[in-house]
């Protein structure tokens, strides 16, 4: 597969647990082999050059997880992912990967990008809840297994000063990527006061946030890193 589907010489490796180019993938397929691995998909986007994929992981452990590929001459040639393990259901009674899936208002992607990267950099990061109140739906359907419906919620998660699982914040907005009514927000930021990536799915009806789902992994240090080329 992956000398059908991956160019080995040009490939980049976002996962700082996995080592650089062939011998990364040779490692990497090598170690999921021995775990009778299933992954199932459950949301898949093409954005030009990318491709996002929402998925279930059964490698030994349930797990979600967000995949992103950059492809060249329909050859993945980087790759970036967020892993969380499956939890659930949340304060809602919702999991982490169910919800809508249908992909519509392809006519609204570059519009829909443009909101998401507004929500992000004006209400989350800054943590301002009229910004906030303004572009999410007060009846957001929400997947995060911490939080419960609403954007009141979510406005709770990024103020809540005491340690903890709802102790959100974000610091940089790195990569949105969109088809349609679907947008895909790479930050980076803290949860509990951990160093962590966030991604971040959004699904928007008339120009307003109505469903979210996430997945937030924490960066190891540096010194732990398989390749150079960082999380982002």
């Amino acid at each position: 597969m992956a000398a059908a589907v991956v160019n080995e010489d040009k490939y980049i490796q976002h996962n700082p647990q996995t080592h650089e180019g062939r011998e990364g993938i040779a490692a990497l397929f090598a170690r999921l082999s021995r775990t009778s691995p299933k992954v199932t998909f459950c949301r898949v986007f093409e954005d030009g050059d990318y491709a996002f994929a929402h998925n279930l992981y059964d490698f030994s452990s349930l797990r979600a997880a967000f995949e992103v590929f950059r492809f060249e001459d329909g050859q993945a040639v980087e790759h970036w992912d967020n892993i969380q393990p499956l939890r659930g259901p949340n304060p809602a009674g919702r999991g982490m990967l169910d919800g809508e899936t249908a992909i519509s208002d392809l006519d609204r992607t570059e519009a829909n990008r443009s909101l998401a990267r507004d929500f992000l950099l004006r209400a989350l990061i800054p943590a301002d809840e009229g910004q906030l109140k303004a572009r999410a739906a007060a009846t957001l359907v929400q997947h995060n297994p911490d939080l419960s419906d609403g954007a009141d919620a979510l406005y709770a998660a990024l103020t809540d000063a005491a340690p903890g699982p709802l102790s959100l914040s974000y610091t940089h907005l790195h990569r949105v990527l969109a088809e349609g009514n679907f947008v895909l927000c790479v930050s980076e930021g803290y949860r509990d006061s951990v160093h962590s990536s966030l991604y971040d799915l959004f699904r928007f009806e008339t120009g307003r946030i109505v469903e979210h789902w996430g997945t937030i992994e924490t960066i190891p240090p540096r010194s732990e890193w398989k390749n150079d080329n960082g999380k982002f």
